[in-house]
């Protein structure tokens, strides 16, 4: 048995994984990370990188950069050109990043799945009454970026941003673990509200959430994207435009983005629960009776 799989049995134990992931000083523990990942000295940036690989399914092959200057720079890496083809098909919403899909389905009488058996309010996630209330009947996709995996998220599609709104919150770990046992997880968390139209007028949601050890969540699109923390709640109006595939943000580790589509889209048929996604892979197809349809009059 190797060390990786011994802990990885360890990791397992669902008390102990929840215990050490979640009874500590959440929030403590993230900004000791975020200072801790940024350290340059070699022996510690070598050391951190080297126990990240120990614990996480690291591949860093498809990185631009072959050497990184702290474990931060090697969380949230670029790839190199043409690392993850984006599909083409105009019908077709491609996964924002690499993840694994879980909770997933159609939002009924205003509720979606955390996991099997485990819902909670959309508007509760959104803090919008109306825009929860708008996404009745649609589909939506839960995407879970595990601490190993490339940390960038990117557009599904050719769209136009109308709005982010940053919402204050806790740092629970998002690992499956603690999806069963905090109920409505993902309203508790730090996360950002993305509102987004199509090019063909459709409008979607995006929901990044931030977890324990995300020492930050950035938008590049965005003026104050990097200081998300510090707008105070408001809703920040946007005009940015990005062709399908182009960074939207990353994460600084694993977490999660909520993926609430516009009406009449369909994850795609390949897809089940667990799947393994990389960015630019198709997610969820629209037939072409239901292009067109408007979310946009919500505020």
């Amino acid at each position: 048995m190797t060390l990786r799989s011994a802990l990885g049995r360890i990791g397992a134990q669902e008390d102990l994984n929840f215990l050490l992931t979640n009874r500590l000083p959440r929030r403590l523990a993230t900004r000791a990370m975020g200072w801790i990942s940024r350290i340059e000295q070699p022996l510690v940036r070598d050391a951190s990188i080297g126990l990240w690989r120990l614990f996480c399914d690291v591949d860093l092959a498809d990185a631009k950069e072959e050497r990184f200057a702290s474990l931060h720079a090697a969380f949230v890496r670029e790839l190199r050109p043409g690392a993850r083809p984006v599909a083409q098909d105009p019908s077709v919403l491609v996964s924002p990043s690499d993840a694994l899909l879980g909770a997933h389905g159609t939002v009924a009488a205003g509720q979606v799945l955390q996991v099997k058996g485990s819902p909670y309010r959309l508007a509760d996630l959104l803090q919008d009454e109306a825009l929860g209330r708008a996404h009745e009947g649609c589909a939506y996709a839960t995407l879970r970026l595990t601490a190993g995996m490339y940390h960038r998220f990117h557009a599904p599609a050719d769209l136009a941003v109308e709005s982010v709104r940053h919402l204050w919150g806790d740092t629970w770990n998002v690992n499956p673990i603690a999806l069963k046992r905090v109920e409505a997880l993902f309203c508790r968390n730090e996360r950002a509200v993305i509102r987004v139209r199509l090019g063909d007028g459709a409008a979607m949601t995006l929901v990044p959430v931030a977890a324990i050890l995300v020492a930050g969540l950035k938008l590049s699109f965005l003026r104050e994207g990097g200081d998300l923390r510090a707008t105070g709640g408001r809703t920040l109006p946007c005009t940015a435009r990005l062709s399908k595939g182009a960074e939207m943000g990353w994460f600084e580790h694993g977490s999660t983005i909520v993926v609430l589509a516009p009406p009449g889209y369909t994850l795609d048929p390949t897809l089940c629960e667990g799947a393994r996604l990389r960015m630019g892979e198709p997610l969820l197809r629209a037939p072409a009776t239901a292009r067109g349809k408007d979310l946009g009059d919500v505020r």
